[in-house]
């Protein structure tokens, strides 16, 4: 695997409330950065690696929507994430 145990829980303890706290907003969307990140620089590479460009798009889905629901629940959260992990808006 590409990310260890402690790289998770020291990403979930940085971006969510506890090194445990695995289902906060925050720290899915650092995972999923993280995620996307690894994928990108694979696909570098591997160009034609038609599966892994579908679990990218599928991902940034995943990390959209996560991003939309905190824009509803609370928008100072998700200024807060987006200038932390560096996101587009």
């Amino acid at each position: 695997m590409y990310l260890s145990k402690e790289a998770k829980e020291e990403m979930f303890a940085k971006h969510g409330k506890g090194k445990n706290d695995t289902g906060s907003a925050e720290g899915q969307i650092a995972l999923f950065t993280q995620r996307i990140n690894h994928l990108t620089e694979h696909l570098k590479n591997n160009r034609k690696d038609y599966n892994t460009e579908r679990s990218l798009v599928k991902l940034v889905g995943k990390r959209r929507s996560l991003l939309d629901y905190l824009t509803k629940k609370d928008v100072l959260r998700y200024r807060a994430i987006v200038k932390e992990l560096g996101l587009r808006k």
